[in-house]
């Protein structure tokens, strides 16, 4: 009978090996974060650098960061190596301190500044603390990013944007604690003046003034007989006065010591009459509402006019009014969403009136005919209205264009030219552009017309020529992407274009 052998063997401890347990923090895969975060800062200035950026490169301007940052996101929660605590702790950090400052942040910058600015500063601090502790086998490193993406967020609550943002995507910031221009104006004692619009030569002022209204008497921006020195120092300039203003788009309409503009006062648009050897007021006519765009800022968009001794403007809403300039009393006033049935634009209604025979004509955006419309300057009353593109900036200009006084208007599909006493669309030039234009057409030497655009598109020159039978027909001269003045008119002088290219002052 054989014995069982019972001994246990046992192992030798030289032999053993043992696990050791998993290290809650490793160092973080940090170049897809370095990645991305160099792509926020081309994708922020690639449109500065190229050269005649299409509009594509603009559209990564405006969203590029925040597109970055939403990646850096996915970055942390799935390539980042941080530990499953990090992870939730990050994210829950970040969507907290964003919805926090986005509550303190000042009204003028809910909007693009938010996708612009206040995203990519917290959620970039963020990447940037964590690439630069990854080695830090910590979770104060996640704590210190959680931080840093606070700051980031929060400076975006000590601004505000009073302007709104800029063509290329920048935004105009103002500490949120200094007295906004509306404060300012609120405080001002400046004074009134209201001798300056009762002299003996008013009148005969009134019904001949040196600059009527938008970029004077031809749309051209042109002074014409004023003789300035070749040389000017600067000890030759003296400020005689200054005051505070509404904000608003709107330039001024001269006539002797009158000087009229439209500014926004608190709910109220306003049409105001200033003194110009004083700087006082002489009168302001108000009317309720408010038009405030996260990109353009508040206040009315166009420049009143001056013709047949009235006064004509046109709020940013599509209030039309009719004025006595010397007391801005009211003599008529129509809505032209009502007319017209045009809602308002996304940057407000834009378009200075233009005043001839005997009509104003103002550009509305409706479809259909309901375009541009004229109404007659006595009674207000629509005498017609003529289809036109439907996103458009720009005004009515009249123009001599082969011997014939046409009115020209541009928009998104090109140039229209209109016959002023009917609307009639004598001839259409097309040249589609991505977005709006807000561009005055330039005449060279009639008929030749510069058709100023901006980002994508350019600036052209065209030749027009009749038949015998009348009808018109367009010929390119040329067309260049040296000149993209987008909101910017261009001036023409001794054969030269003046203008901006995209930031950049440029001439042709």
């Amino acid at each position: 009978m054989s014995q069982i052998d019972e001994t246990v063997p046992v192992s030798d401890p030289a032999k053993t090996t043992t696990t050791p347990p998993p290290a809650p923090y490793r160092p973080l895969r940090i170049w897809p974060a370095i990645v991305l975060l160099v792509l926020m800062v081309v994708f922020r200035n690639i449109a500065e650098w190229w050269e005649n950026a299409p509009s594509m490169i603009w559209a990564a301007v405006a969203f590029g960061p925040a597109l970055c940052s939403i990646l850096l996101l996915f970055w942390w929660g799935i390539a980042s190596r941080a530990s499953g605590r990090e992870k939730l702790v990050g994210f829950a950090w970040i969507i907290l301190a964003l919805v926090v400052c986005v509550a303190l942040l000042h009204p003028t910058m809910l909007g693009p500044a938010i996708t612009v600015m206040t995203i990519p500063m917290g959620i970039g601090a963020f990447a940037f603390a964590a690439v630069l502790l990854s080695r830090w086998l910590s979770f104060q490193r996640t704590l210190f990013a959680c931080l840093l993406a606070t700051i980031g967020f929060g400076v975006s609550d000590f601004y505000r944007s009073p302007s709104g943002m800029w063509g290329n995507f920048a935004i105009d910031l103002e500490s949120r604690f200094s007295p906004t221009s509306e404060e300012r104006l609120a405080n001002r004692d400046s004074g009134t003046d209201l001798e300056t619009a009762t002299g003996d030569s008013i009148d005969q002022e009134l019904l001949s003034p040196e600059w009527p209204g938008f970029r004077g008497p031809n749309r051209d921006g042109i002074e014409h007989g004023t003789v300035l020195p070749e040389t000017v120092s600067a000890s030759d300039i003296k400020e005689i006065w200054r005051i505070p203003v509404g904000p608003g788009w709107a330039s001024f309409a001269v006539a002797g010591n009158l000087l009229f503009t439209q500014e926004q006062r608190g709910q109220e648009e306003t049409i105001v009459c200033y003194a110009a050897d004083s700087g006082k007021e002489v009168w302001f006519k108000a009317v309720p509402g408010r038009f405030d765009d996260p990109l353009g800022g508040p206040g009315p968009r166009a420049t009143p006019t001056l013709a047949g001794g009235s006064l004509y403007a046109m709020g940013a809403l599509g209030d039309l009014m009719k004025l006595d300039p010397k007391s801005g009393n009211e003599l008529w006033h129509v809505d032209i969403k009502e007319v017209s049935g045009a809602s308002v634009p996304m940057w407000g209604f834009a378009a200075s009136p233009l005043v001839t025979n005997d009509v104003v004509i103002v550009y509305a955006g409706a479809k259909e005919d309901k375009g541009l419309l004229a109404f007659d300057v006595n009674h207000g009353e629509l005498k017609w209205s003529a289809p036109c593109g439907e996103f458009c900036y720009s005004s009515a200009q009249l123009a001599r264009v082969l011997d014939e006084e046409l009115i020209l208007m541009t928009s998104n599909t090109g140039i229209d030219f209109y016959q002023p006493s009917t609307g009639e669309v004598t001839f259409h030039y097309e040249w589609p552009h991505e977005g709006y234009r807000a561009d005055q057409p330039a005449i060279v030497d009639e008929p030749s017309i510069i058709i100023p655009t901006g980002m994508g598109t350019g600036t052209r020159r065209i030749n027009l020529s009749k038949s015998d039978e009348g009808e018109i027909t367009a010929e390119e001269v040329w067309t260049t992407l040296n000149m993209k003045p987008d909101f910017n008119d261009v001036v023409i002088d001794d054969g030269y274009l003046y203008g901006f290219d995209n930031t950049i002052y440029a001439c042709l």
